[in-house]
Order: C-alpha cells, then structure tokens, then sequence
C-alpha cells in the first residue's frame, strides 16, 4: 500500500469515530428510561396488543391467559415427520 491509501484509511475511521461520539449523546438512552425496563411491571397495567390479522387489540392478560391455556406445541426431533398444517378458521 502506499501513503496516500493509508493516510485515507486511517482518515475515516478517525472521521466515523468523532461522528460516532458526537451522535452518541442524541442517541443514547436516558438512566430513569433503562432502569424502568428493567423493572417488571403487571401484566394489568400494559398497553393492548395488536395481534393483526382481523383479530384486532387484546390485553396481555388475555393473551397470558390464553398462552397458559394453550402452550405451544413442543418442537419436532429431527428424525420425525413434519407435522401437518392445517388451515381453517374458528
């Protein structure tokens, strides 16, 4: 390599360096919003879900209830068959 390349390498990484600590600051996130997702919260007080697909928002405990009701099918090992995927509606 000669000069020049090096001297233009080292140029942008200085360059996406200072741009990168000065952009940091607007986006980084302030101490009181990292330590309120850090603190669990009830499921009651959560916003509504939307689930899409026609079925619209749900509350979480809803969709809890109905997680618990109904747990998700455990995964296939890999020497059975595919599982058969049946399309229909309610």
């Amino acid at each position: 390599m000669d000069r020049s390349s090096i001297i233009f390498c080292v140029g942008t990484l200085a360059a996406c360096v200072a741009i990168a600590w000065v952009a940091y600051p607007f986006a980084a996130l302030d101490q009181a919003t990292v330590e309120a997702w850090r603190t669990p919260q009830p499921a009651e007080v959560l916003n509504d879900v939307d689930v899409g697909q026609g079925f619209g928002e749900l509350p979480v405990i809803e969709l809890m209830g109905y997680y618990v009701e109904n747990p998700p099918a455990p995964v296939a090992t890999a020497g059975g068959a595919a599982p058969v995927l049946k399309f229909g509606g309610c």
